[in-house]
């Protein structure tokens, strides 16, 4: 017993002595640190915005769209007094607030605002996004892909005498939104049958796959919300401008509600005809005061053909 108790105490003497020569170490400062791998970054390009002044129009160019709001619709007539269903747009203190940079040195990116946005309800980093760009907060922002030789510089006006009499626009907004809906409204289903035996099964969708795999695809068509989304609408024939109300009428419904923010920009889809009218004035990159020819308050896009009210001579 004194043997084994002697031994227990050297033991117990020789770990206190080596743990008080060497003091135990709670961190350690030897590692190297890795440097961290971050992405490739793509090199950005942003054409120079030299003066502002009248260039010659080419069919390759892309000159910039603009934002406008969503009046309303009402009638006008042509030159053979036909009326005509159009959508007047107004456009409200359009400016381009920034040129932004891309991967692309063939293609560039305006970015276009309109109306005004009171300091109170603008956020800190948009205050100081157009703070640096000299320009007071507008209150919606798009961007507008454009060619190089049709960048303009910041701060320029955009005005509805942008667009001729004529052309041919795309328009862009949210669609009217209809909220939660049913298939046969939302898809068109034809429901169920309508006589005897159908106990409240008249406007369900029924089956929604098989039982391999046990599943629903992706992409059902099934009841959900409804509308709300960007839709566009294709080569609207621009029928008026009027440079005095800044407004111009476009042919047809355009979608969205009133008041509601209206993307224009010139078509890009041409099938079977042009852009614009033959011997058309385009303004290029974009109508400027005191170089462009003064226009009158309205111009009135002219049909032309043959007058559709008078049965055509055999």
């Amino acid at each position: 017993m004194l043997t084994r108790a002697l031994y227990a105490y050297r033991a117990v003497s020789n770990l206190a002595s080596s743990q008080a020569a060497a003091p135990r170490i709670l961190f350690s400062t030897s590692a190297v640190p890795c440097k961290a791998k971050l992405p490739r970054e793509k090199e950005r390009f942003a054409p120079e915005a030299g003066e502002l002044k009248l260039s010659e129009y080419t069919p390759q160019s892309q000159r910039v769209g603009v934002i406008a709001r969503k009046k309303g619709m009402t009638g006008m007539w042509d030159e053979w007094g036909a009326r005509v269903p159009v959508t007047v747009l107004q456009l409200e203190s359009v400016q381009v607030v920034s040129v932004v940079k891309t991967s692309n040195p063939n293609c560039a990116r305006l970015q276009v605002g309109c109306g005004v946005r009171k300091d109170k309800n603008t956020t800190k980093p948009l205050k100081g996004h157009f703070d640096a760009q000299g320009v007071v907060p507008k209150a919606k922002l798009f961007e507008f892909p454009i060619t190089p030789n049709a960048v303009l510089p910041v701060g320029t006006e955009i005005t509805a005498a942008h667009f001729v009499p004529g052309q041919l626009v795309d328009v862009t907004a949210p669609g009217l939104g209809k909220g939660f809906q049913g298939v046969m409204k939302r898809w068109g289903f034809s429901g169920g049958r309508a006589s005897h035996g159908n106990s409240l099964a008249h406007r369900t969708p029924g089956s929604t796959g098989n039982i391999n795999p046990g599943r629903v695809y992706p992409g059902k068509k099934m009841p959900g919300r409804m509308g709300g989304k960007n839709v566009t609408v294709m080569r609207l024939p621009v029928m008026k401008v009027d440079t005095a109300l800044n407004c111009i009428w476009v042919k047809g419904p355009v979608p969205g509600h009133d008041e509601q923010f209206i993307k224009v920009r010139d078509s890009i889809k041409l099938v079977k005809g042009r852009l614009f009218p033959k011997g058309a004035d385009v303004p290029f990159p974009t109508y400027i005061p005191g170089q462009s020819p003064v226009l009158p308050r309205e111009t009135v896009a002219r049909v032309g053909g043959q007058n559709p009210l008078v049965p055509a001579s055999d």
